[in-house]
């Protein structure tokens, strides 16, 4: 069986065929999965797609009006996929329920001290060999407070970090997490957590509940000088209230890996043509703001954990297995 791969970078093509080799022929498209390129998966029993692929509503019905029984996609989130649609028209649709939580806290963490150390501003200086410290004042975070919102997988590994530095630990979850419980983190609710901490760091999915949860109201109650750092859904902070305190000049720095309205943008070269979206043209002016392209996953034990995955998953399609990382059944 061919599987048809959308949104392949040039750095994870080796890593799929490679998984693929000698199990199953894979085609390999630098295009991301849209209601446009959907006609391309025709004739294919399974396609991969990547995580700013559209699998809303119409876009499945097009993939299954063409043959397409089997959806695997490579990452955690699914936010983006119409799961009932999917169900409906009798799809099984599976993710990468896990991979390499170090990947995403690690990069979170290398949000944080580029916008507390001034990294990116520095970087840019020396280039031009101004070597000039004025306005690269950055502070200690031993013995400041860590929140860490969300402490599952990822949120656990970046407190290890943030106990590595000292740091007094804050967290919010549905459920506490006894690892982070006994590397000393009390668990308060998201109100004391937003106005105590120093540095807040979120890690947690995005549903229907967590969905702007960084509103204007949240934004409202951090310290002026707190950092935050945003490694898992673009949609859990409210970029516009989150423009209108910048602002203000407030906040020591903003990390951002992911975007609210980032589907169809990152993982794409803009530079030629600029973009319409003018809340990110705004955001990226910000002289304490950092924004990259969604890429805090991406290292190659993570990616390679992911392509692992999706293949286990196009193996279980096929001999009927149901794994944890299913998210729809076949009807």
């Amino acid at each position: 069986m061919e599987i048809l791969a959308f949104g392949v970078q040039s750095d994870e093509k080796p890593l799929i065929e490679k998984a693929f080799e000698g199990r199953h022929e894979v085609r390999c498209l630098d295009v991301f999965l849209t209601e446009d390129t959907a006609p391309i998966a025709a004739g294919h029993e399974a396609v991969s797609t990547s995580v700013n692929a559209d699998l809303g509503g119409p876009v499945l019905q097009a993939l299954a009006a063409g043959g397409t029984r089997m959806i695997a996609q490579r990452s955690t989130g699914f936010n983006n996929i119409d799961l009932d649609v999917a169900e409906r028209l009798g799809l099984r649709v599976a993710r990468v329920s896990h991979y390499s939580p170090q990947s995403v806290a690690e990069f979170a963490w290398t949000l944080a001290m580029a916008v507390n150390r001034r990294i990116v501003r520095a970087a840019g200086r020396t280039r031009d060999f101004d070597f000039r410290l004025d306005g690269l004042l950055g502070r200690d975070l031993h013995g400041r407070t860590a929140g860490v919102v969300g402490t599952g997988r990822i949120g656990e590994a970046f407190t290890r970090i943030a106990h590595g530095f000292g740091m007094d630990l804050l967290g919010w979850d549905v459920a506490e997490n006894p690892a982070c419980t006994a590397l000393g983190m009390t668990y308060v609710d998201k109100e004391r957590l937003f106005a105590e901490a120093d540095l807040i760091s979120l890690h947690v999915p995005l549903l229907p509940a967590t969905r702007h949860l960084v509103g204007a109201e949240a934004l409202t109650a951090m310290k002026d000088d707190a950092i935050l750092v945003n490694s898992s859904r673009g949609g859990l902070v409210d970029t516009t209230a989150l423009v209108a305190e910048l602002r203000r000049g407030r906040f020591t720095g903003v990390g951002l890996d992911v975007y609210e309205a980032e589907a169809g943008l990152f993982h794409v070269d803009k530079s030629l043509e600029g973009i319409d979206d003018d809340t990110l043209a705004r955001l990226v002016t910000f002289p304490n703001v950092v924004v990259t392209s969604h890429q805090a996953y991406y290292t190659r034990e993570a990616v390679g954990q992911i392509v692992d995955a999706t293949v286990r998953n196009v193996d279980d399609y096929l001999a009927g297995r149901r794994s944890e990382n299913v998210l729809v059944p076949a009807v």
